[in-house]
């Protein structure tokens, strides 16, 4: 019989930007100055969603300045937060498998929110899904799509809810635009941009090039939208990339000699219901594009479909400041706003950063009450393990092009995509 909503306990696994606002040198100086994960989570905790929380990171000296960041940012800027959180490592510690100390803590049912670079994603998801531990994770989900198709499966076989935390489906633009996208007959050609100052390289000095490449960390956004368009219209069938290398290598950034600087992958797509309609993708990403541009975040994307087309700037939306100091910037208050409410509390509920957070909380709780099921997500559009895989499987064949100098195929075997 099915139970009442309970409060969910959530473990954030990683420190960094992302989760906390804080990197390895002060706070962030990007547009996610106090983060995003744990400030949502603790006003979720405040609205009776979410109960205890706990953070992992590798090193555990980094948690007082963290703690005081935090305190200083959130705490005393918005009105009842309680910034309580378990921390591990201990502070004393190094560990790269605290997170595993961390999760056998959790109890079944609990949740895991993981934001830590790229190549970490799959062993930290797939031991907690083992442990019956529902799983919100930063995309791209992994980098291999036989470890994405590792997950679906896992998640299946213990019943708990994994979401790859896609945010732009819940931009309001572009879910808007999904939607005008299906009268437009079959799909033909879809262009994207999305690129990141130079200053990001220096965020990202520890694993860029190393761990993951600039597709993985930026591309993966744009690319899961046009999937998730494409949904019903056409698959993926063959990847080719490309990539420019010069500016991460050399000074002041020395990034490691393999690290590029802008990647694009070409993507032929096949019509589901028409032999005969193909269309085209190219998405391309940066981390080198210049320091002033106004923006944190340069993105666009193109779609013609055979009956009209589809153009968005999500960069530049109509609203734009002008600093003395620091010259003209453009602002996106539709994805996190950092202003307090009049009452002195957070006041970012309807920012689509919060409300992808928010989703995967709502549908652990769901899942924990008997109310629903895990599978029922896969058919509401929601950024699922098994709504996702294509993503990755795009992703996955780029790196191999841009590795082995060749096309690679996608193609579906049984119930799973694979690479040719």
């Amino acid at each position: 019989m099915a139970g009442t909503l309970k409060n969910l306990n959530v473990l954030m696994c990683g420190t960094g930007e992302y989760t906390t606002g804080w990197t390895g040198s002060g706070a962030s100086k990007s547009d996610k100055k106090i983060g995003v994960v744990a400030l949502t989570l603790f006003d979720l905790r405040r609205l009776g969603k979410v109960d205890q929380l706990g953070m992992v990171g590798v090193n555990g000296s980094k948690f007082p300045a963290i703690r005081q960041h935090l305190d200083e940012n959130i705490g005393n800027v918005y009105k009842d937060f309680d910034l309580s959180f378990d921390a591990f490592p201990d502070e004393n510690k190094v560990d790269p498998e605290a997170y595993k100390e961390a999760i056998d803590k959790l109890a079944a049912g609990d949740a895991v929110i993981i934001f830590t670079p790229d190549s970490t994603h799959y062993p930290i998801a797939i031991y907690a899904i083992e442990r019956g531990i529902h799983v919100l994770v930063t995309k791209p989900a992994t980098q291999l799509l036989s470890h994405h198709n590792a997950l679906i499966e896992a998640a299946k076989k213990h019943n708990v809810v994994c979401f790859v935390e896609h945010h732009k489906r819940y931009d309001p633009v572009y879910s808007d635009a999904k939607a005008r996208a299906k009268t437009l007959g079959e799909f033909n050609f879809f262009n994207s941009w999305m690129s990141q100052p130079k200053s990001q390289l220096e965020t990202f000095r520890a694993w860029a090039g190393k761990d993951s490449d600039i597709s993985y960390y930026l591309s993966s956004h744009h690319i899961d939208i046009c999937c998730w368009i494409l949904q019903d219209i056409a698959v993926p069938t063959r990847v080719v990339a490309s990539a420019a290398a010069g500016i991460a290598t050399s000074e002041p950034y020395n990034c490691v000699p393999q690290t590029e600087d802008t990647i694009t992958l070409l993507v032929d797509w096949q019509s589901i219901k028409s032999s005969k309609h193909r269309g085209t993708a190219v998405y391309t990403a940066s981390w080198t594009a210049p320091l002033k541009a106004g923006v944190h975040t340069l993105q666009h994307w193109y779609y013609m479909g055979e009956k009209g087309d589809i153009n968005i700037d999500q960069a530049h939306r109509g609203y734009d400041l002008t600093f003395d100091d620091t010259g003209k910037s453009w602002v996106n208050p539709f994805y996190m706003k950092y202003s307090p409410s009049e009452s002195g509390h957070f006041d970012g509920q309807r920012g689509y950063g919060y409300i992808s957070i928010e989703k995967f909380v709502d549908a652990a709780r769901s899942v924990n009450a008997g109310l629903s099921q895990p599978s029922d997500y896969d058919a509401h559009g929601l950024p699922t393990i098994a709504n996702t895989v294509l993503t990755t499987a795009i992703l996955n064949a780029g790196r191999i092009s841009l590795d082995e100098k060749r096309p690679v195929g996608i193609k579906r075997d049984g119930d799973q995509w694979i690479l040719e």
